[in-house]
């Protein structure tokens, strides 16, 4: 099953504008085969692209996807709300994503505590947030009672995590505006500072990213494996030597251009794939 249906948020709740155009969540669903016994429920993965909180990348959306997919494994991609939208838009998309996608997890043939958020730069942050911030009141407010937001783990691509030193600017602005508007209070930046934020109830975490990366420092990773590990959480991190920003899949088909074609790191894909069945029973 493949289909694109619009994200339904009551972003009234949280006293948030409506973006002018409504979040996207493209479902991409295996079919069912009543000959396959052994795992009939199978795990889902939201994929929600990078673009510093400015655009959503297509080279980070259907194309991680499918990688997904071919593994056996369900998948969704999210196209949340962007600037002029700042906190808690987009976070509260991809938490309606969640909580859709698990209550429909029967009808799917989805495992229903098995749904992971995959996100990429800023993309990583967003993904961050809900899996990090799960807890904030702002989230039942909109969505109700139980936590069915939560992801029950996340993979985080050279992810922006950090409002501090090593933050990437550009998504900085895109999730809060300049440094004279509200949201960059020093309270609200420490608190999208995410390393700040990881307690023994943040899911568990698979990190990669690149030591040559100079638009996020690998430092963002880094720094939030070590609050992982003091919270003991589990958590897998792979950082490679070689490759720029944004590198996606690693291939020349999601690349802008040829240095972003890293052969050495395209193993990403199935780590993370062995990561999310690992994690539930199946590797």
């Amino acid at each position: 099953m493949q289909e694109m249906i619009q994200v339904d948020v009551a972003y009234e709740k949280a006293g948030v504008r409506p973006p002018e155009r409504p979040a996207t969540l493209n479902l991409m669903i295996l079919p069912h085969l009543a000959d396959i016994t052994l795992h009939p429920e199978r795990p889902l993965v939201i994929v929600v692209p990078g673009g510093a909180y400015h655009y959503c990348s297509s080279r980070e959306a259907e194309a991680i996807a499918l990688k997904f997919l071919a593994e056996g494994i369900h998948a969704a991609v999210l196209r949340y709300s962007c600037a002029p939208s700042r906190y808690p838009t987009a976070a509260l998309e991809l938490a309606w994503a969640v909580q859709y996608c698990r209550a429909h997890a029967g009808e799917w043939h989805v495992k229903q505590d098995a749904i992971t958020v995959c996100g990429f730069s800023a993309g990583g942050h967003l993904a961050g947030t809900v899996g990090t911030l799960w807890q904030d009141p702002v989230f039942e407010q909109v969505l109700g009672g139980g936590a069915s937001w939560r992801p029950d783990s996340q993979i985080l691509c050279y992810p922006v995590l950090t409002m501090g030193a090593f933050t990437h600017e550009g998504s900085r602005h895109g999730l809060l505006g300049s440094a004279e508007e509200p949201d960059n209070r020093l309270d609200v930046l420490e608190r999208m500072s995410l390393e700040t934020q990881v307690s023994a109830r943040t899911p568990p975490t698979f990190l990669w990213h690149t030591q040559e990366d100079e638009s996020v420092p690998v430092e963002n990773s880094l720094l939030y494996a070590a609050a992982l590990r003091r919270c003991h959480v589990p958590f897998e991190l792979h950082i490679f030597e070689k490759g720029c920003h944004g590198i996606s899949t690693c291939q020349e088909i999601t690349s802008k251009d040829p240095a972003q074609a890293v052969p050495d790191n395209q193993i990403w894909v199935s780590l993370a794939v062995r990561f999310v069945l690992r994690h539930w029973g199946e590797a």
